[in-house]
């Protein structure tokens, strides 16, 4: 029998195997002591208790690798929330529309670090006069309809990039969030000048966080 027969057999006969090793075992309690393989980082033989040892060790290396990814994880994730919290409070807090919209500009750039930001409102006759009410093409308004959640990716190439104004020609990356839970009314544009700040896989929970109370502050100023 040769060692792919004999890995075959160990397979389809998982129980007679362990029955017998264990019958073995217990006549032979220092079996285990006596055979030798291959140390995994070296040539040297090394006993087979010692390898089972080493190979305990590299499982639970793994584990506390992925324990430590999942606690790094957590603590990004609580700063996060607390950023989003401390958004929220402060539009809860803001007394008229013009309130609103500094603390929407003030808390993502501060609190987030995102250097561009860019709002844009339709169908209110109060925005007459402001940035925020600026016009918004017909092809823009139906994207915006049309997108459903929030959108990332690079810049270049996006009807949206001259929301920036001046700073379009900086921008790199985009953050598109869409206001409105059934008709858009407005959106909330995000850029960066790190191409890799907003990519199109990343995960957008608190992007959609960010624009429900964002457009229930406004919402309910207008």
């Amino acid at each position: 029998m040769n060692s792919d027969e004999a890995e075959q057999y160990l397979k389809d006969h998982p129980e007679q195997f362990a029955r017998l090793l264990a019958d073995l075992l217990e006549r032979q309690p220092g079996l285990l002591d006596s055979m030798q393989v291959p140390h995994p980082y070296g040539g040297r033989a090394i006993p087979l208790s010692e390898r089972q040892t080493l190979g305990l060790r590299e499982k639970v290396k793994l584990l506390e690798g992925k324990l430590a990814e999942l606690i790094q994880f957590g603590e990004e994730n609580d700063a996060i929330s607390e950023k989003v919290h401390r958004v929220s409070s402060a539009l809860l807090g803001a007394k008229n529309f013009a309130a609103v919209v500094h603390a929407l500009y003030f808390h993502l750039r501060e609190d987030f670090s995102v250097p561009h930001v860019a709002l844009r409102l339709w169908g209110q006759s109060l925005l007459d006069g402001t940035l925020e009410g600026a016009p918004v093409t017909d092809e823009q308004r139906t994207l915006v309809d049309t997108m459903g959640a929030p959108q990332c990716g690079p810049a270049e190439g996006s009807p949206f990039l001259p929301w920036f104004r001046e700073s379009a020609e900086h921008v790199r990356s985009i953050a598109l969030i869409p206001l409105g839970s059934t008709k858009a009314f407005g959106m909330l544009a995000l850029g960066s000048e790190d191409p890799q700040r907003f990519y199109p896989e990343m995960g957008t929970l608190y992007l959609r966080r960010i624009g429900e109370l964002a457009a229930a502050a406004l919402s309910s100023r207008l």
